[in-house]
């Protein structure tokens, strides 16, 4: 009784008991849910209950939430960029940076080159026009790359911008 891998994998491992040697009758192929019985040496199914999947998240056992499911296939489908620019606290002018840097994305240290001037150039115009919110520069920021990674490599990572007043 295959137990491990998905339905191809388990008519493999079936395939290979067979190969072996062992009897069609012998071998038995269920799913998730499948009762088994055992008796005097065969093993039939003999039921079904209805089950559902238990998700393990760290020390967390049980039902996760949407949204941290969604959360968790954007970083699987497009990665994760964070960024980083210190702002003058009364003038929203940059102190320093942006920095940006990524995981899942790129492993080239040089990817975000490209877009730090396209940052700096929408904070110092936010900061012409007298935006200084930092929630309105971080919007900004997250809009700036996400919309040059869309046209640059048609992904949609997961941004985490970070303005740091100073």
């Amino acid at each position: 009784m295959p137990v491990h891998g998905e339905w191809r994998h388990l008519r493999a491992h079936a395939r290979l008991a067979l190969d072996a040697g062992l009897a069609d009758d012998r071998v038995v192929l269920c799913e998730d849910g499948d009762v088994v019985d055992l008796v005097d040496g065969v093993a039939t199914i003999t039921g079904h209950l209805m089950c559902r999947y238990v998700y393990v998240d760290g020390l967390t056992i049980g039902d996760i939430g949407e949204s941290l499911l969604s959360e968790r296939r954007i970083l699987s489908d497009g990665g994760f960029i964070a960024a980083t620019v210190v702002v003058d606290s009364v003038t929203g002018k940059v102190v320093a940076g942006p920095t940006v840097s990524a995981k899942g994305f790129s492993e080239d240290p040089a990817a975000f080159d490209e877009v730090v001037p396209l940052v700096t150039e929408a904070l110092n115009k936010a900061a012409a026009d007298g935006i200084t919110d930092p929630h309105q520069l971080r919007q900004l920021v997250r809009r700036s790359i996400g919309r040059w990674v869309n046209d640059r490599y048609r992904r949609r990572p997961m941004i985490v911008p970070n303005v740091v007043e100073v």
